[in-house]
């Protein structure tokens, strides 16, 4: 949700950077150009390191020197090789130990940590990896139809994909509302944008607080009622009303919206979390894609689509009661994992939170018994 912010800063100042360029074109080529730039810095740290001319020259790695030895032996652009190097979390998950280690070196070397040194031996990166390792486990790569032959997991991510459809489908609703009779100088655009930040912050000072369920739910019942008041009565009620339904139904499809998202990402295991993840954003900009029905046949299409939409919303109010509570959860790695997530009640105590070493410590206490026996 911090990335949001950052996104909603871009949507306020795009009508600016237009309004210095004059052109569509251009400002299309910068927008491109920008997200270019970004290209040169992604890829594995290992790919990066190996790549570099003076590793291949000695013919080192990234775990043969220590970590002040192969800063000082590399040059600049190699010190910090990638900016979107690939998560560890999901090397570990997959199997691919080998890739996961190296850029945990990494990390570990940029910090000025050395790896191989704990106070702690059964806690240190070193230990834990040479657990995981042991046996040469091969790597496991997994597909997102694989959430069919799951119990919950499945039903989790289709009510989340529902929720950010009719979030991200009931916008246009509001907006039609909202739209002056005369245009404006991008009135609703700046109107759109402030509000997906006032949702954005109502988020990071409440989903740790009371739980990504509850208020995923009030959302849900806000957006629900506002729509279903502005079908019921927009013709008879005066204009500020109607305002205040469409500003309240719209900041609560913004809110939807951005917490599906989150709680997708929470929900679904490590193994298959970003292919779970764009199915759920692609549902909601497969609403926001349904905006143009609204024009059909003059206003008709607009009050068929605002009563379907109104009923979605309704439905996915009790969809979202079957959703388990994520909070003060560790994330599931396996698809196993993530079956365990199981609904609890809506207005008890979050669970105790878990500590998130790389294994749970009772395993890994036995795990390093049986090393040393052996």
């Amino acid at each position: 949700m911090g990335a949001g912010l950052f996104s909603v800063v871009g949507t306020l100042l795009l009508p600016g950077l237009a309004l210095l360029v004059q052109d569509w074109r251009l400002l299309q080529g910068l927008s491109a150009l920008a997200t270019g730039l970004l290209l040169l810095f992604w890829g594995d740290t290992e790919s990066h390191m190996m790549s570099c001319p003076q590793v291949q020259g000695v013919g080192i790695g990234p775990c043969h020197l220590s970590g002040e030895d192969l800063k000082a032996s590399l040059p600049h652009p190699c010190r910090y090789p990638a900016l979107f190097p690939e998560s560890p979390c999901w090397l570990l998950a997959t199997g691919q130990l080998a890739r996961a280690r190296k850029i945990l070196w990494h990390f570990a070397e940029a910090s000025g940590v050395d790896p191989e040194d704990s106070p702690e031996e059964e806690s240190s990166l070193a230990t834990e990896l040479d657990i995981l390792s042991a046996g040469s486990p091969q790597p496991q790569h997994h597909w997102v139809l694989e959430l069919w032959h799951t119990q919950v997991t499945w039903r989790n991510g289709l009510i989340l994909g529902f929720s950010s459809l009719v979030g991200g489908g009931i916008r246009a609703s509001f907006l039609r509302r909202l739209s002056p009779p005369e245009p404006t100088f991008y009135g609703p655009y700046f109107l759109v944008a402030g509000l997906e930040m006032a949702a954005t912050i109502f988020l990071l000072l409440t989903v740790d607080r009371w739980g990504r369920r509850l208020i995923l739910l009030l959302g849900t019942l806000v957006m629900g009622l506002a729509s279903l008041l502005l079908l019921a009565g927009a013709q008879y009620l005066p204009g500020w009303p109607v305002l205040s339904l469409s500003v309240l139904g719209l900041l609560a499809s913004q809110a939807v919206s951005t917490l599906s998202n989150l709680f997708a990402a929470e929900i679904f295991p490590t193994v298959i979390r970003g292919a779970g993840l764009g199915l759920v954003l692609g549902a909601g900009f497969l609403g926001q894609a349904a905006a143009p029905l609204a024009d059909m046949h003059g206003r008709r299409g607009f009050f068929l689509q605002h009563v379907v939409f109104a009923s979605f919303a309704i439905l996915a109010l009790l969809c979202v009661l079957l959703l388990p509570e994520s909070r003060g959860r560790g994330l599931p790695q396996s698809l196993q994992d993530a079956d365990c997530l199981r609904r609890s009640p809506l207005l008890r105590g979050h669970p105790c939170q878990d500590h998130l070493p790389l294994l749970q410590p009772s395993h890994c206490r036995a795990q390093t018994q049986l090393v040393q026996e052996a």
